[in-house]
């Protein structure tokens, strides 16, 4: 069973460390930065052996080629994108298997919208999914490279998902999220309740992911369109809110 231990870097971003305790090997998700994600693996007493990336984005990836440079480890990113992963060495889209030291194993996904080629990693038996930057708590990625419809299809894959899976972002951006998501749907009464316990998270310290998927899906703006117009106008509005 993954151990996963969340790390905060730079203003927003989650790293993760996936931890094996029988094998005390670790992988490595989106490094944004080396230097913490160093640390807390040997504070662990844990060797890192793989990073996977979920797209090209230096907030993700930046802390690649300084891991790798110390422990050795192989970086697996998305195929569509390994030109732009930095030290890559295997690259992987929908319908590959990554498996790890402990035997533990994701499917990935491609899953393309907030850039070309981003991918995310489902370890089915764990209920643990890892997309990056493609669904976030009550929100989901700027179209930065990609189309609604592409982003509007990743989304409804991955909401395929069952209700019970823990889904593990990339950023804290649940509070804005949950503003513009009211202005959607403000009367949804779980949508209220989900923003008040975000709310008093936030006031003391604490993350709001991961989050389950069956929750995301009944108060998320982008997950609860009824077209990929709806959508498109919805995820053009959140743009440029500015609540």
């Amino acid at each position: 069973m993954l151990d996963v231990v969340q790390i905060p870097v730079l203003n927003d971003n989650y790293v993760y460390l996936l931890g094996h305790e029988g094998t005390k090997t670790c992988a490595v998700v989106d490094p944004a930065v080396a230097e913490p994600v160093l640390a807390a693996a040997k504070e662990r007493g844990w060797r890192i052996t793989h990073i996977l990336n979920t797209h090209w984005h230096g907030d993700h990836t930046g802390g690649n080629e300084a891991i790798k440079q110390a422990t050795g480890c192989t970086i697996i990113g998305p195929r569509a994108e390994q030109a732009k992963i930095p030290a890559i060495d295997t690259a992987v889209g929908e319908g590959d298997v990554v498996t790890l030291p402990g035997g533990d194993f994701a499917h990935v996904l491609d899953v393309p919208g907030h850039t070309a080629g981003h991918i995310a990693y489902h370890f089915e038996t764990q209920g643990l999914l890892f997309c990056g930057d493609t669904l976030f708590a009550m929100g989901c990625g700027r179209l930065f490279e990609g189309t609604a419809e592409q982003m509007w299809v990743s989304l409804h894959k991955l909401a395929h998902l069952p209700d019970n899976t823990e889904v593990y972002c990339a950023h804290e951006y649940t509070e804005a999220n949950g503003r513009f998501a009211l202005t959607v749907d403000p009367g949804n009464d779980m949508l209220v309740d989900r923003m008040d316990e975000v709310h008093r998270n936030r006031a003391q310290g604490f993350p709001t992911v991961p989050f389950l998927l069956g929750v995301d899906k009944a108060t998320n703006p982008f997950l609860t369109a009824g077209t990929v117009e709806e959508f498109a106008r919805r995820r053009a509005a959140k743009d440029v809110f500015k609540g």
